[in-house]
């Protein structure tokens, strides 16, 4: 049995609260440089260029690469031979608290969703457990903004419905979104398992690296299309037009009820912030 003290799991969460707001993955900051030196309107290379040197800004003088600061949602890989000496949550919710105070992170956590008296401190996280075999603790810090949180969508469709019934459900998404998410875009796509089971899933799609496509060939090529149809729909960045709405989208797929088939469409901006450590 290992044992990991409260207080690293809460200097952890600290470092990476930080790091995940100033830095982006490699793999959206590879996707944002690929796309902007392929854009050919005018109007939306000019846009993307913005947000490259504003990407640039960032990383140079430990700035927010976006003003909105997000929920700090916490992913736990944790071993079963683990020892979490202290309280799991409260660590977190501790980490979380000291990254944005010492960060200079905007708290944008409100106590209650109807009375709406800010917590002052960004807590609590949003945090999501999984218990895996071995002695290890991964952690994962994905700071999730709402403007583009606030686009996502999900869907019981009936199983007659299909794939294409999955794709028109993307894409009317990525329509209805429109420039509100402050597109290019970044999609995690759930699809199966139950009502609460599919937003998770297309939470967790989220990490990972859009250059990295799904294990299973099936949904690896329905990434493709989906990718490719989504662009072809000319919102553009900031909805100004091109070629450019969506940088990259990854699906995870759960078993699910028969009678069943349930969609969820968690929609991120090019901000897509994660930061990850092993204890």
């Amino acid at each position: 049995m290992r044992t990991i003290t409260a207080a690293a799991l809460t200097d952890t969460v600290a470092r990476l609260c930080i790091q995940a707001n100033t830095k982006l993955p490699k793999d959206i900051v590879a996707a944002l440089d690929r796309d902007r030196k392929a854009e050919p309107w005018p109007l939306a290379q000019e846009t993307l260029d913005l947000l490259w040197d504003n990407m640039e800004l960032a990383e140079e003088k430990g700035l927010p690469v976006c003003q909105d600061t997000g929920m700090a949602c916490v992913f736990v890989e944790l071993g079963q031979e683990v020892h979490i000496e202290g309280n799991f949550e409260e660590a977190i919710h501790e980490g979380v608290r000291r990254g944005y105070g010492e960060g200079y992170l905007r708290k944008s956590i409100v106590g209650d969703p109807l009375r709406r008296v800010n917590t002052g401190d960004n807590t609590p996280a949003a945090i999501t457990l999984r218990l895996v075999p071995g002695d290890g603790c991964t952690v994962t810090v994905a700071p999730k903004g709402f403007g583009s949180e606030n686009m996502s969508r999900l869907g019981m469709l009936k199983p007659a419905d299909g794939v294409e019934g999955v794709k028109n459900f993307v894409l009317e998404t990525v329509r209805l979104a429109g420039p509100n998410p402050c597109p290019p875009i970044v999609l995690g796509i759930g699809v199966g398992g139950s009502f609460d089971k599919v937003a998770y899933l297309a939470k967790h799609a989220l990490l990972r690296p859009i250059d990295q496509p799904n294990p299973d060939p099936f949904y690896a090529d329905l990434e493709r299309e989906l990718l490719e149809e989504i662009n072809r729909l000319g919102i553009g960045p900031q909805g100004f037009g091109g070629q450019t709405t969506c940088l990259g989208l990854s699906i995870e797929a759960a078993p699910t009820h028969v009678a069943g088939l349930p969609v969820a469409v968690n929609v991120s901006c090019h901000v897509t912030r994660r930061a990850a450590a092993e204890l």
